[in-house]
């Protein structure tokens, strides 16, 4: 046998020797077959099959899945919506066999019993029901899913609503009667806000008056006391009651005067400037109070006299 013809029987008896060896990522199980039948499932490591007898048929992952399925349907108010539902799965370690060969197409599996059963709870809800109750719809789905799916060797591990997209006009309309709420409200506390400022300002201004009547009841009584007292110290000296009264009144008619020179921005007012005015206003005084002393006294005897 020459060397031509045993270099090729070497070379093809290394090949065959080596595609004996096989390696299985983690989380990966092969299925291995026979003739086309079954023979066995490898797990991860170095593995080794008969060369040319069993061939690796398949490979499937042990890690969790994601599925998104988007679903169009309609809500009890007739109000068409977008819902994307995300399915979480994964291959049972211990039933391989089963996902690999009693179901050919997973995603379209899932994907069928999703839409079932998204079609047959949403039209039972309103659209704001479909957003607060989005996690029932994803427990009905996992629940159907886990009944359906684990017969072929799946396991469903979550399901999640992820996503609720009313028709682009719906959502305008939401948005409007959002704003018109917020805006009512808005203009509510507004007008508790104004009608507390008329409120609190009316309290003030009273508070005000009260305070200022008061203030000038106080100035009145201390102006009485210190006239009492000038009269008191001018009657020391010999000076009696009329004539202090008369002092006291030119007195204050010149303070006046005065007071109202002093003032730049005064308007202009005619008043009498003589010492006699002072005496005349305090007899037209004196006058007055005896007028109406004397009126006093005959209202008071007539009252008397129908009574007797």
């Amino acid at each position: 046998m020459g060397l031509f013809t045993i270099v090729p029987i070497i070379f093809f008896t290394l090949l065959i020797i080596i595609s004996a060896f096989f390696i299985v990522k983690q989380q990966t199980a092969v299925i291995v077959e026979r003739f086309g039948k079954f023979q066995s499932i490898r797990q991860s490591g170095l593995q080794i099959k008969i060369p040319l007898v069993d061939r690796i048929s398949g490979r499937l992952s042990l890690k969790i899945q994601q599925l998104d399925v988007i679903i169009e349907t309609k809500t009890l108010d007739d109000v068409f919506v977008r819902l994307k539902v995300s399915v979480q799965y994964k291959v049972i370690k211990d039933r391989v066999y089963d996902a690999f060969y009693k179901l050919d197409y997973p995603h379209d599996q899932i994907t069928s019993y999703v839409f079932d059963v998204v079609r047959a709870e949403v039209p039972k809800m309103k659209l704001d029901d479909v957003f607060v109750k989005k996690d029932d719809i994803a427990l009905a789905v996992k629940a159907e899913l886990n009944d359906a799916m684990s017969g072929y060797g799946f396991d469903i591990i979550k399901t999640l609503v992820t996503d609720i997209d009313p028709d682009a006009q719906v959502k305008q309309a939401m948005n409007r009667i959002n704003a018109s709420e917020r805006e009512k409200i808005a203009a509510q506390f507004e007008g508790d806000a104004a009608r507390i400022l008329i409120v609190e300002k009316a309290k003030a201004e009273a508070e005000s008056k009260r305070l200022q009547g008061q203030g000038i009841a106080d100035q009145r009584r201390e102006i009485a006391r210190g006239l009492e007292e000038s009269v008191e110290v001018l009657n020391k000296v010999g000076i009696n009651s009329q004539e202090a009264s008369a002092l006291i009144v030119v007195t204050q008619h010149y303070d006046t005067l005065q007071s109202i020179g002093g003032e730049t921005n005064s308007n202009l007012i005619l008043l009498p400037n003589s010492p006699q005015a002072g005496s005349n206003m305090l007899n037209d005084m004196v006058a007055s109070f005896t007028a109406s002393n004397q009126i006093g006294e005959a209202m008071k005897n007539s009252n008397q006299k129908k009574e007797n």
